[in-house]
Parts: C-alpha cells; sequence; structure tokens
C-alpha cells in the first residue's frame, strides 16, 4: 500500500539543518518506504516543500531529490472530495487548511495512509475516515 507523505514528515528529512536525534525514527520510517517503493507525493506538497527556500542552490538541490517521486495526479473529484472532509470536519468544530483536506482526499480515495508528524491529521481522524501511518 502506498503512504502518502506529508510535509511535515519531508521537511524534517529533507531541510532541517540540525538533525534532532529524536526525530530519527521518522526518518528511519521514511527511508524504508522509499526502498519499498511504497512513498506517494502530490503537487500540493511538493509546493509546500520548496516554498521558502530563498537560496537557489539549495532550491535546486531539493527539486532534484524530489524529482524521484512522480506526482499523483489530483482530478477535479479529488477537489470537491477534499471540500466535503473540510465541512465534514467544521461541522466538529475542527478546522484545516485546504491543503491538507486535499490530502486526505486523495488518501482515502485510494485507500492511501497519511504520514505526518502534523497533529492536526489525528483531529481529523476523528472524524473522517483518513488513515495515518505509524511506522
Amino acid at each position: 500500500m502506498k503512504v502518502l507523505v506529508d510535509t511535515s514528515v519531508w521537511s524534517l528529512a529533507l531541510r532541517r539543518r540540525s538533525p534532532d536525534p529524536a526525530d530519527e525514527p521518522i526518518r528511519a520510517a521514511l527511508a524504508d518506504l522509499v526502498t519499498d517503493v511504497r512513498v506517494a507525493l502530490i503537487g500540493p506538497i511538493r509546493q509546500e516543500l520548496l516554498s521558502g527556500v530563498s537560496d537557489p542552490d539549495v532550491f535546486e538541490r531539493l527539486k532534484d531529490r524530489l524529482a524521484v517521486f512522480p506526482d499523483e495526479p489530483i482530478g477535479p473529484d479529488d477537489f470537491v472530495a477534499a471540500a466535503r472532509l473540510f465541512n465534514a470536519c467544521r461541522r466538529h468544530g475542527v478546522q484545516g487548511s485546504p491543503t491538507d483536506f486535499l490530502i486526505c482526499a486523495v488518501a482515502i480515495g485510494r485507500r492511501w495512509e497519511v504520514f505526518t508528524t502534523d497533529g492536526d491529521f489525528a483531529q481529523y481522524a476523528a472524524h473522517i475516515p483518513v488513515t495515518l501511518y505509524t511506522p
């Protein structure tokens, strides 16, 4: 089964300058998913990762590292599903970003898990059928 890796995990693994030893299990889990060819990526996550990288050389290196992971195509049904998920969570007082709900919609629609360190996803999972990947 594929695992849609969220920006928080990629950022932890690829962009942090001084690694925290406590983050090693996350890095190791991502490495295992890469080795097992189970990583999934969508364009909005790629954009989030590349946004804010002010050094052009660092930007190019990061862009090149991510290039081996093709973007999962996203269509109109995914955006409609994301809006439905947003509305379902909002009815329960849970707020989130449109990108977070697009991640959830893509994962749910393809029966994938989401690998994230963002605690908001646990709140979403209480109200929508998104499955979170636990290494």
